[in-house]
């Protein structure tokens, strides 16, 4: 069988004025025909992203995209010379993309999981990052969002949290997060003996509060561009 070259990269842009925020979210309809065309890509998703601390409101100053890629040279030739991407750049003040191999998924995106296993991790690399996704059941949604602050609590100046985003679909009903961990111990830290995750899982499994659902672990191996209040950590650039 033949080991997967597939990546994944999901790259944030930040939007300093109105037109160019207003250009980013017709985006969100106008982008798909170019992406559908694009050679290499496999899976994409267009984002939003919710204010701090995964507030639901939409923040229309950030926007991101997930694309999950045949191997590494399709996403090269996409960001060096696309005009899609080179459009979002111009359009865009910062721009970060962290560039992913994946170590574990599961549950589904779109009735379909997208993502293969890499054969290619790197034993010496400790960052860690995650992707969890989910469609809200209508009947569960003031319930979920009311709990949330409380699920999100040990995240909250946790030293070992080096950068966290809520994203989306859609506002309120198609929600994910993403976070980049220093490490796995940290991650499991926060997962498993955090009391108010731990609770929000036991919640979940109790209230059955999806229509759909995927986690999915990551092994990060580079991140490039710039964002306010983030510093790339050295390993990654």
């Amino acid at each position: 069988m033949k080991a997967t070259q597939q990546i994944t990269t999901l790259t944030f842009y930040k939007y300093a004025n109105w037109k160019d925020q207003l250009w980013a979210f017709a985006m969100m309809q106008f982008a798909h025909s170019k992406l559908k065309k694009t050679k290499g890509l496999h899976f994409y998703k267009l984002l939003g992203s919710g204010r701090e601390h995964f507030d639901p409101r939409p923040d229309f100053s950030v926007y991101g995209v997930l694309q999950v890629w045949d191997d590494a040279s399709h996403a090269q030739e996409y960001f060096s010379s696309s005009n899609l991407s080179n459009r979002y750049e111009r359009h865009s003040s910062h721009q970060l993309t962290f560039y992913l191999k994946n170590i574990k998924a599961y549950g589904q995106w779109s009735s379909q999981n997208p993502f293969e296993v890499s054969q290619d991790l790197h034993p010496e690399n400790p960052f860690i990052a995650v992707i969890t996704r989910a469609t809200i059941k209508l009947s569960m949604l003031r319930r979920f969002w009311k709990y949330v602050p409380t699920s999100q609590k040990d995240l909250v100046d946790n030293p070992n949290l080096l950068f966290s985003a809520g994203i989306g679909e859609r506002p309120v009903t198609q929600m994910a997060t993403f976070s980049l961990w220093n490490d796995v111990e940290a991650l499991k830290k926060f997962a498993y003996r955090g009391k108010n995750h731990r609770h929000a899982v036991q919640q979940t499994q109790a209230l059955q509060w999806y229509k759909e659902e995927l986690f999915t672990r990551f092994q990060p191996y580079k991140i490039a561009g710039d964002w306010p209040e983030f510093e790339i950590p050295e390993a990654l650039k």
